[in-house]
């Protein structure tokens, strides 16, 4: 296996991450990333085999040591089916489908269309941050309704998730730590007031569905319900705002427009591939397994590399070109497998009605300034995005 340096938080990496990818795809089908000292993939059949072997999981095989300042935040993280495997996992999960359905995200579309136009309609007439008017509210105001939150409470989780993904960044700092720390307690204190109001005064809403699940003996505990709440606020945003961003500059540096209007499944889609939000996702090694030649032992660790895999050139022609018009196949931006994303409809949904909104209702939206990816890997996301329409 080669052994490969690329600091992930060097500038010239941060913006434009794929040509290092693709030294690291002619290296075979592993590589061992120095800089993280793990193996990594980005070929598309390892990536999609792992991510459906049992063998791989979420869950550390042994229990890891916790640092004392951080427990705040491995509190909140035990209990979240993202870093679950069955039997939790399953119980968590089907609790979370059962009240987060396809009827349920469906009815949310003119919800999202009409905060789409409402969010246009405030847009100044000079030049803006489209993240900052459009990007962040979006997301972040739809999941609060799904949920059941107080709308005004937007900015709170808003800032609450941004410094909690902190955690998962190359680069992490003890400011970063501690701004983290911050957010995880006055999240779970706000979460845990808020589900008492609902047991108290039930409502038409994801959170009461799942107290309710709770309450017919699924034994959905309090922290269970508290870190299920902080993840489907905090995935139900954090990526779709990069995507927002990512693609609102892809359509304008292409010209491509027109093809999101004439088929926004297949242009979303092509916007995911082509410049995912989220670009490694880790699996732990449960037995000795080989995959394509290498061979891992229980205790591993090995990298998913999400973006390169969708710009394998063994499953995409002419992977580095943003083509809206290209036969649709899956990717791996939402995972695959037993961890498949469950926002991954709702994201599809917001996604697929406010872009075409948006390049309707401004039909001359322009760059501005050159667009920059901030610092955040391993997500893949902008600092800004500076237009006018």
């Amino acid at each position: 296996m080669q052994r490969l340096v690329q600091s992930p938080t060097e500038p010239g990496f941060v913006q434009d991450p794929y040509p290092f990818y693709e030294r690291a795809r002619a290296a075979g089908p592993f590589f061992h990333w120095v800089d993280y000292d793990l193996a990594c993939t980005g070929n598309a059949a390892a990536v999609n085999a792992i991510f459906r072997d049992r063998r791989f999981g979420r869950e550390a095989p042994e229990p890891l040591p916790v640092p004392p300042h951080l427990a705040p935040f491995h509190a909140v993280e035990a209990h979240s089916m993202l870093e679950l495997e069955p039997p939790r996992h399953t119980r968590l999960r089907s609790l979370v489908l059962r009240a987060f359905t396809s009827r349920r995200i469906a009815a949310l579309e003119p919800e999202i269309a009409g905060l789409s136009h409402t969010l246009i309609d405030r847009f100044p007439a000079g030049p803006f941050d489209l993240l900052q008017a459009f990007g962040q509210p979006l997301p972040v105001v739809i999941i609060a309704r799904l949920l059941g939150v107080p709308e005004a409470m937007a900015p709170d989780l808003l800032r609450w998730s941004n410094a909690m993904v902190g955690m998962y960044q190359a680069g992490r700092t003890p400011a970063m730590e501690a701004t983290a720390i911050a957010a995880t307690e006055a999240f779970v204190a706000f979460l845990t007031g808020y589900i008492e109001e609902r047991r108290a005064r039930p409502a038409d809403d994801l959170i009461t569905s799942l107290i309710a699940a709770e309450m017919e003996g699924e034994r959905l505990s309090t922290e269970e319900l508290i870190s299920t709440c902080i993840l489907l606020l905090n995935a139900g945003h954090e990526a779709t705002v990069h995507t927002i961003g990512n693609g609102v500059k892809t359509l304008l540096e292409t010209g491509t427009k027109a093809a999101l209007l004439a088929d926004p499944q297949a242009t979303v889609e092509e916007v995911l591939r082509f410049d995912p939000a989220l670009h490694m996702f880790t699996r732990w090694v449960y037995e000795e397994v080989e995959v394509m030649g290498h061979t891992f032992k229980r205790g591993d660790r090995v990298a998913l590399m999400l973006a390169a895999a969708n710009r394998d050139p063994g499953v995409w022609e002419e992977p580095g070109r943003f083509w809206p018009e290209r036969r649709m196949k899956a990717n791996v931006s939402f995972g695959a497998g037993l961890h498949f994303c469950v926002g991954a409809p709702l994201a599809r949904l917001e996604l697929q009605t406010a872009l075409p909104i948006l390049f309707q209702r401004m039909p001359g939206l322009r760059l501005v300034e050159p667009p920059r990816y901030g610092d955040v890997y391993h997500f893949h996301g902008l600092k800004s995005l500076i237009v006018r329409g």
